[in-house]
């Protein structure tokens, strides 16, 4: 975050105090660290590991009050490091002082300000008023290894799980031997799973049950009725009368573009004669395979009580799958599949078309991941990354976060009425800051914000020192301290800082050491040295999910003053190009995947956190804030930022958490045959996974050529049955002013080749940089009833842009479509006519275009007159419209609408519905019968038809799901782990709906 007060002063501080001590600090086993980095431990109460390595070191004292002796050893460097003698004096606030007031700024913002922090401008609110009643020495040694995760995948409590739900999923956990035989249906798969059984759901709330979805068709009813507006206070009789039905509809750098690219833009190309597919033959079968404990698979007594009516509903398929245990088939015009573990166990024949293309195995448990982040300031990961955060150090996932500067502000560890008569120490709030987090972390890790740290001192790749925090009781969970000097102002010209460094108008940037830390000798950094630096950490943690702020936020329409920090986006530029050397440079390492996060505009957004989750959210900001003031950290500079503590809440940043990118739900596509292709950003590159029919072997994942990709692609299927993916691609320039990021797109070479072309740039409607910080959105495709394809961007005025393909194969330049205050990324999708429609969110409510009919450009921006949504959009084509989906703020309730146009050319939205749903928030994926997205929890949550209960799958994932019908009745649904692992599963339409058990595809993700 930013590093002064935050939100209004209107609200007065939280009386709530941290929770006392509950959790002694455990004795942890020997841990051992390799790589470029390297720290030693100190001491503590709890034993401690001692690392052993190449730049092993000796292990110090406790942390709180011993002194750090000198570094052992000449310090290894990448070019000249700037080492200074002692740490650098504190800059002074810039010269033109704080800022004025912003727009809709409040008091405690001008405050923020003239303590050289700042808020965004927007809404400020209050969580607490807002939110419904409901609810120390250290020699120089390795950096610890980072701790190896259990092989049978996450196994940490459930976020909201209640000592009857977690008993009841002990119970249902049985081995192998109790999976129950598999059953066979003529319709599609769907293995019964664990976690996703109505009446035994581990983890899950109890069953909510819901009346039809109009989402959903009535298993093959055609759309003949008109949706009906829905009472109020009956979603239940609204789904009724709405009655939807109908299949879902059909899916090298280029130079820096104006507004308006050439005439020339690049054509999609004719498609080629399709040679032998790379692909595996036939799935082999394995009679001798016995189903494993993989994700999601059911073996306990709920299981067998579903199975086992189903086998006796079926006996004749009951013996044969317990004959072959293998099932996949069509017969009379039905799939023949299985409900078990053993449904895709013919999944387990390496190919040929890739060296690390596997297909999944049914044992082959999930490594459940490793998750580094990488943020401005401490306390920017509690605001805007939690509650995923939170979700992913319950799940048991090892956690490392790294902080780029030292967050030291003006040095005044105090609220606004006690500013005045504190005395100045940056060191001081520096260590205080970083005693909060450690409290915050400790808390969430083991529920004892005292529970023990080892405070470690190393050298970097970069040539300088950082420091290394181990949680004692939890050594999976570190924190990473690079000490930079931070801004002081959101938007102000400060040349010391991040920002003034990647512009280069710094030659390099001082560390600002804090007080207790064992890092004692000040240094300086150049821009490659902080990139190689970052480069380093990532090489040592091989983390598999990186997480990172938002590198191009943007800027408000009147001000033109950041919507961010200026630390964050330039740290997040650090970021990027650090993982950007780390893919091209480092090859013995896992496949990753980035999430990036907004970070003040949150503020100015509805609230996307139901109110259990922003009071979690919360209660962790107050212990970071150190309400209570007791010294449980042993330390006189402080236990927390008392800046904070008077509004914990921030400027409403506790009640949200949105994706910068990476929400769209179109990157799971289908094909003629039924097979699959999926398409995510994985280490820069936009990784292809691909199924060969209904029943065959899996590929990938196969890296696209191409670099710089960024998350969130959007598929299409084109009118000659090819595929087309869609996606940003970011460079950096040989000048800081020549970051770009540029809408590219490839097209398959003919209808089920896995050949791709290379990827072609459509430009961007940014000018520059500098205007509007490149944001652009991530792009979102449709193709129109007479086969023509067009692409949609918001662009950094908070406006709608897109280009239509010609009928010769060449693009129309970037039209500007009109709308405003539009935020995060456009939807699309066609009606039942062939007439396409675009929708995107505002602050206040959904804004659409139409066309009038196919073949024509769009309509102007409409007012839909439905309320405020949280971000993002889901549009899903319909006979008689578009039904969109979206979540209700403040409560993670998934709602639906259906939009039709009128006779007059307008546009009009009505049938909106809430089908419930397990809180959550990010983006929805809706195909057929299923509904799915992510939970409470972080884990994926789905509908799987009317009726029933909404199901809690134990994965968590990274960015969106993604969904598509295969065949008429099936369909398949997939997320990607974070452990940057594919995972799908699949579901027929039938009465008795379940999710298949979820399926990893490829191999472990080690390396390359």
């Amino acid at each position: 975050m930013s590093d002064g007060p935050h939100g209004s002063a209107a609200t007065p501080p939280s009386t709530r105090k941290p929770e006392p001590p509950s959790t002694p600090a455990a004795r942890i086993p020997e841990q051992r660290g390799t790589g470029p980095l390297a720290g030693s431990p100190g001491t503590n109460t709890a034993a401690a590991p001692e690392p052993a390595g190449p730049l092993a070191g000796s292990p110090g004292d406790d942390a709180r009050t011993a002194e750090a002796p000198e570094p052992a050893g000449p310090l290894p460097t990448a070019d000249a490091a700037h080492p200074s003698p002692e740490a650098p004096a504190p800059a002074a606030t810039p010269a033109d002082g704080p800022t004025e007031p912003q727009t809709g700024e409040t008091p405690a913002d001008a405050a923020h300000h003239a303590g050289d922090m700042g808020s965004p401008e927007g809404d400020a609110g209050d969580a607490d008023a807002t939110e419904p009643a409901e609810p120390r020495a250290a020699a120089e040694a390795p950096l610890p290894a980072p701790a190896a995760t259990p092989a049978g995948g996450p196994a940490g409590p459930r976020a909201d799980e209640t000592p009857a739900d977690a008993a009841r999923r002990a119970e249902d956990a049985g081995g192998p031997g109790d999976a129950p035989a598999p059953r066979i249906t003529a319709h599609a798969a769907a293995p019964e799973a664990a976690g996703n059984r109505p009446d035994d759901a581990p983890g899950a709330d109890a069953p909510e049950t819901r009346t039809p979805s109009p989402v959903r068709g009535a298993r093959g009813e055609a759309d003949a009725a008109p949706d009906a507006p829905a009472p109020a206070d009956s979603p239940a009789a609204a789904a009724r009368a709405a009655g939807a039905a109908g299949d879902p509809g059909e899916p090298g750098p280029g130079p820096e573009a104006g507004p308006a690219a050439p005439a020339s833009a690049p054509r999609v190309p004719a498609p080629r004669a399709a040679g032998p597919a790379a692909t595996p033959g036939p799935a082999g079968s394995r009679p001798d395979a016995a189903p494993g404990p993989g994700p999601g698979t059911g073996t306990g007594a709920g299981a067998a009580r579903n199975t086992h009516g189903a086998a006796a509903r079926h006996p004749v398929a009951r013996k044969l799958v317990k004959a072959v245990g293998l099932v996949a088939a069509t017969a009379a015009g039905g799939m023949l599949v299985i409900r078990g573990n053993e449904a895709l166990a013919a999944y387990d024949a390496p190919t040929a078309a890739d060296s690390r293309a596997t297909t999944a195995t049914a044992v082959d448990a999930p490594d459940p991941g490793r998750v580094l982040q990488i943020v401005a300031h401490p306390d920017d990961d509690l605001y805007f990354m939690n509650p995923d955060l939170r979700y992913s150090i319950a799940a048991g996932h090892p956690v490392t976060s790294v902080y780029l500067t030292s967050g030291e502000a003006d040095g005044i560890n105090a609220g606004a009425a006690k500013q005045a008569s504190t005395r100045p120490d940056k060191p001081a709030y520096a260590e205080a800051r970083q005693n909060g987090i450690r409290a915050a972390y400790a808390k969430m890790a083991t529920g004892d914000r005292s529970s023990a740290w080892k405070r470690t001192v190393i050298p970097t790749k970069g040539g300088g020192q950082a420091e290394v925090d181990v949680l004692v009781a939890k050594p999976e969970i570190n924190l990473v301290w690079l000490q930079l000097r931070e801004a002081g102002n959101v938007y102000a010209d400060v040349p010391d800082s991040l920002h003034g460094l990647w512009d280069g108008r710094v030659p390099h940037l001082e560390s600002v050491l804090a007080s207790g830390s064992p890092v004692r000798h000040g240094f300086t950094y150049t821009k490659d040295q902080v990139v190689q630096t970052i480069k380093g950490i990532l090489e040592h943690y091989r983390p598999t999910t990186i997480r990172a702020q938002d590198p191009t936020p943007g800027r408000f329409q009147d001000t033109k003053r950041y919507t961010d920090h200026q630390d964050h986006f330039y740290g997040a530029r650090f970021a990027q190009m650090a993982t950007a050397a780390y893919a091209q440079e480092v090859k013995d390492r896992p496949h990753f995947a980035v999430q990036n996060y907004i970070g003040y505009f949150n503020g100015s957004l509805p609230s996307a956190l139901d109110p259990g989750e922003a009071k979690e959210k919360l209660d962790i900001l107050d212990t970071y804030a150190w309400l209570d003031k007791e010294n449980h950290c042993g330390s006189e500079a402080g236990c927390g930022d008392l800046k904070v503590a008077d509004h914990p809440s921030g400027n409403r940043w506790t009640q949200s958490i949105n994706y910068a990118r990476g929400t769209s739900t179109s990157w799971l596509a289908s094909d003629a045959e039924h097979g699959l292709w999926a398409f995510k950003v994985l280490d820069g590159q936009v990784a292809v996974w691909h199924r060969t029919g209904l029943i065959g072997n899996w590929t990938g994942p196969r890296l696209l050529p191409g670099t710089g990709m960024d998350q969130g692609i959007s598929t299409v299927t084109l009118k000659d049955g090819r595929i087309a993916a869609f996606g940003t691609r970011t460079s950096f320039g040989d000048k800081p002013a020549g970051y770009l990021r540029e809408v590219v797109y490839a097209v398959q070479q003919a209808p089920g080749s896995a050949e791709f072309g290379p990827w072609q740039s459509l430009g961007t409607p940014e000018g520059a940089d500098d205007t509007w910080t490149s944001d652009i959105s991530a792009p979102a495709v449709s193709v129109d009833g007479t086969g023509a394809l067009a692409v949609y961007v918001r662009d950094g005025a908070s406006t709608l842009r897109g280009r239509v393909q010609r009928p010769d194969g060449e693009w129309g330049p970037w039209d500007s479509l009109g709308g405003s205050d539009l935020h995060g990324t456009p939807a699309t999708a066609t009606d039942g006519a062939g007439r396409r429609m675009v929708f995107a969110a505002t602050t206040k409510t959904v804004t659409a275009w139409a066309q009038p009919e196919p073949g024509a450009p769009l309509g102007p921006a409409t007012p839909t007159g439905l309320p405020d949504t949280t971000l993002p959009l889901t549009a899903q084509g319909r006979e008689r419209g578009v039904r969109l989906l979206f979540r209700k703020p403040g409560s993670g309730n998934v709602r639906s609408a259906l939009v039709t146009a009128t006779a007059d050319g307008g546009l009009k939205a009505d049938a909106l519905t809430d089908l419930g749903g397990l809180q959550g928030y990010g983006p929805v994926t809706a195909s057929g019968h299923v509904l799915a997205g992510r939970s409470a929890g972080g884990q994926l949550g789905s509908d799987v038809g009317p009726g029933g209960a909404w199901q809690r799958s134990p994965l968590m994932f990274v960015g969106a799901p993604s969904s598509t019908m295969t065949g008429k009745n099936l369909v398949s649904l997939a997320v990607v782990g974070l452990d940057a692992r594919l995972y799908v599963t699949s579901s027929t339409d039938d009465s008795d709906a379940y999710l298949a058990p979820w399926q990893p595809v490829g191999p472990r993700n080690t390396a390359p």
